[in-house]
């Protein structure tokens, strides 16, 4: 870092870095919470949340917040010191959370368009996209999400047999 580079960080420029690391932990909790909600849901899907653009707002800042760190070197000495793997790891972080907000945001602009969204997924609605533990961080195991499925149909299948009788 040069004495140059010193007279051009500010504690403004300074913000980026922070803000950027507490938004990544944020987005990153709110995603969980939100997959949580929707299996609380019906197991609805992420994009059919009601709130969903929300994620995309935050990932959008995330983004923005990145690309301006990644634009003004000055302040690169500065992630090198607070966050794991330097610039480098921020560069593939971005990366990746930039694909994640052109992927998400076309299914969002394509849900809006698409009339016969939900005859699709009625017609699939036993396949799934999850990843192997949809409820990884989200304050449930999939272990207790199964077990309270499997306790809500033992009770459908006990008022079945009691309207029968």
């Amino acid at each position: 870092m040069t004495e140059t580079d010193e007279i051009n960080v500010t504690k403004e420029s300074l913000w980026y870095i922070d803000n950027y690391i507490l938004i990544r932990d944020y987005y990153d909790r709110t995603v969980s919470r939100i997959a949580a909600r929707c299996i609380r849901k019906g197991n609805i899907a992420v994009e059919d949340y009601p709130f969903f653009p929300y994620i995309i707002d935050v990932l959008e800042e995330l983004c923005e917040t990145g690309d301006y760190i990644i634009e003004h070197t000055e302040l690169h000495p500065y992630v090198e010191k607070k966050i794991k793997g330097g610039v480098q790891a921020l560069k593939e972080n971005l990366s990746l959370y930039k694909e994640e907000l052109e992927r998400n945001s076309t299914v969002e602009m394509n849900a809006a368009k698409d009339a016969d969204l939900s005859a699709a997924k009625d017609a699939f609605g036993g396949f799934t996209d999850q990843a192997e533990d949809p409820t990884k961080g989200a304050g449930q195991s999939i272990d207790d999400v199964v077990a309270k499925l499997m306790a809500e149909q033992e009770q459908i299948i006990q008022q079945k047999e009691e309207n029968d009788e």
